[in-house]
């Protein structure tokens, strides 16, 4: 089956993730689709997938136009995707996997376990796999969890694969076996779009490329006539750095350490320690508990049993409010879930956890609301309609981006915020009675207190109040160039 998709062109509000987008795949064709988080590659593909309809465009199937309304009209079509959170259940076997949704059934209305199984193990036959349909699928590793749903695919007459980041949860040999059945489905004849931020894994797999940037197809080829490097400028639009980094700088004083830090059944007995100036990687495969441990650090979870210091002094975080108070910032592994609230819009997702600094009389202050989002909106590049579009609106990239932010130094401040604060000030001293005269006094010693609040280097050393962060810096000879912050609720991982 061949694919054309030509001129896709979507919008979510005023945001335009896609601008006449043209894309193909051939039988046989393993395509990566590539791009920067925002660049509209999983649009693209839920258009294809029938869960989003394109504003215009066309999509044509061996020269037939087509247009899909729902997932199942796409997968009636011969196409199949699959997502990069797996849609298993573990607590049944590999064939009931295989028919959720789609049970086979005796004519007296029960399940035909028998045909099931029969027509699974038709199906692993055909790719080569010696798994046996009645095993749990919690006892499959990773790999033939993966293995399983593009098996689910092909049960379905799948002639056209869709595959969203496949390998981001799998190890070195795990990887291996996924791509041996990548191939064997290249020669049978079945397309395969590929989307991965990994890209000699592209080099590796792939027979063609298509590169998204700013929701514009800008580069297409094949993968044997280019470089990593080339593909990463086509991403990008200017040359990566791509060998190994490093600073050279020398790590200053310890930040944050964890001794013995329990959660059962979730992590035990943990130890690390992180340092001024330094990246500390903290890696494994999911439902390693990762997740939990850093949920747990930042107060969202409770920490049974070990240690938490910070900058040296033992601390006990019993709320996400009090991380934050403390300096510490979390970006969680599920946004879905954990990072955004898909009922509020841009702004309110971006600002919503300063609204405690920003409440004036119990009232949230808009004009400084708007004034900070801008600054973020600018330093992270999001891509976007308007403030107020949904926060469904943007790409998970940019959604991503949204989580993220916070005012640096009284420089960074917006000067219509510090005069509307110095306004507010003003009005509450003579409303409280002040002497006119000493009004200016007072309100400069207000602003002074905003600024301890709102500004990073203005605020109180942890280790040592009646020293500020920026006085901290200077101390140490560092300087802070930007930073992130974000409190994050509880809730259960995809």
């Amino acid at each position: 089956m061949k694919l054309k998709m030509d001129g896709i062109c979507k919008s979510f509000g005023s945001n335009e993730v896609l601008k006449s987008v043209g894309f193909q795949l051939s039988e046989g064709e393993i395509c990566a689709l590539l791009g920067e988080n925002g660049a509209g590659k999983s649009t693209l593909m839920n258009i294809l997938g029938g869960v989003l309809q394109p504003d215009s465009g066309e999509i044509l199937l061996d020269g037939q136009k087509r247009k899909f309304d729902s997932p199942a009209q796409s997968l009636d079509a011969g196409i199949a995707f699959i997502h990069q959170e797996l849609n298993l259940i573990n607590d049944l076997p590999i064939y009931e996997n295989m028919f959720i949704g789609r049970e086979l059934k005796k004519k007296n209305g029960l399940l035909d376990h028998k045909r099931m199984i029969e027509e699974t193990r038709r199906v692993f036959e055909r790719m080569g796999l010696t798994l046996d349909p009645k095993e749990m699928v919690r006892n499959l590793d990773a790999s033939y969890k993966q293995i399983v749903e593009i098996s689910r695919a092909l049960l379905m007459n799948a002639k056209m694969i869709i595959m969203d980041e496949p390998t981001t949860s799998l190890t070195d040999p795990e990887i291996e076996k996924v791509f041996a059945i990548l191939r064997q489905l290249r020669e049978q004849k079945v397309g395969i779009v590929f989307i991965s931020h990994k890209l000699r894994e592209v080099m590796e797999i792939c027979d063609s490329y298509t590169v998204l940037r700013d929701g514009v197809m800008v580069a297409s080829g094949s993968v044997k006539d280019v470089t990593t490097s080339d593909l990463a400028r086509f991403m990008v639009g200017h040359d990566v750095r791509t060998e190994k980094l490093g600073t050279g700088a020398q790590r200053g004083e310890e930040r944050l350490s964890l001794h013995g830090v329990t959660q059962e059944p979730y992590f035990r007995n943990v130890d690390l320690t992180a340092y001024a100036g330094e990246v500390l990687g903290v890696t494994g495969l999911l439902g390693d508990g990762r997740s939990e441990l850093f949920s747990a650090v930042f107060g969202a979870e409770t920490v049974s049993a070990g240690e938490i210091r910070l900058c040296g002094n033992p601390v006990r975080i019993t709320s996400t409010w009090q991380a934050k108070q403390l300096g510490l910032a979390y970006v969680p592994r599920n946004r879905k879930e954990n990072g955004i609230i898909k009922d509020m819009s841009i702004l309110e997702n971006g600002t919503i956890v300063s609204w405690r600094e920003l409440m004036r009389h119990g009232l949230l202050d808009h004009v400084r609301q708007r004034a900070q989002f801008e600054k973020e909106k600018a330093a992270l590049h999001i891509k976007m309609g308007g403030e107020n579009d949904s926060i469904t609106s943007l790409s998970g990239g940019n959604q991503q981006k949204v989580v993220l932010a916070k005012w640096l130094s009284r420089e960074d401040v917006p000067a219509d915020v510090v005069e509307s604060e110095r306004r507010v000030a003003t009005e509450k001293s003579l409303a409280e009675g002040k002497p006119e005269k000493i009004v200016p006094k007072i309100v400069e010693g207000r602003l002074n207190a905003f600024y301890k609040e709102v500004v990073l280097l203005e605020q109180p050393f942890v280790k040592d109040p009646s020293k500020t962060v920026g006085k901290l810096f200077e101390e140490v000879g560092g300087k802070a160039v930007a930073f992130a912050r974000i409190e994050v609720g509880k809730g259960e991982e995809e």
